[in-house]
């Protein structure tokens, strides 16, 4: 639990509620999650963290729905059940369907134990994969 309550919009400073607008504007919401309202304690974390996550989210070489769905595995393999939570919802709302979501946790359940065993053993880089 935190030791925190969240900064609700009403109760915010100016400079956090600025940030809370260009969220709401942003991603067409009515209010900010909880994420950005525990990030409001520190409003200089919200505001880079926001600036951030609004660039690296942006429409680029990768569809939203390609980065939702990373932004997912990483979750899972971080262990961030309120990561997990939020970004199944926005790759749900992307497009993402029930055999994807299926495939994307096989890659990632994959990933990790060939990752592991790669480590464990210390096996060395193939000359072919270096650049």
């Amino acid at each position: 639990m935190s030791p925190h309550a969240p900064i609700e919009y009403r109760d915010a400073p100016a400079r956090v509620r600025a940030v809370f607008d260009d969220i709401k504007r942003t991603r067409q919401v009515e209010d900010v999650n909880n994420f950005w309202k525990y990030l409001a304690h520190d409003p200089a974390t919200l505001k880079r963290t926001w600036a951030s996550l609004k660039a690296i989210m942006a429409p680029g070489a990768l569809d939203a729905l390609t980065k939702e769905m990373i932004y997912l595995a990483v979750s899972v393999t971080n262990g961030c059940g309120y990561c997990i939570a939020s970004h199944s919802a926005a790759a749900r709302k992307a497009g993402m369907d029930e055999a994807m979501f299926g495939e994307l946790m096989a890659v990632v359940g994959m990933a990790n134990e060939t990752n592991r065993l790669a480590n464990g053993y210390r096996v060395p880089i193939d000359p072919a994969f270096e650049r």
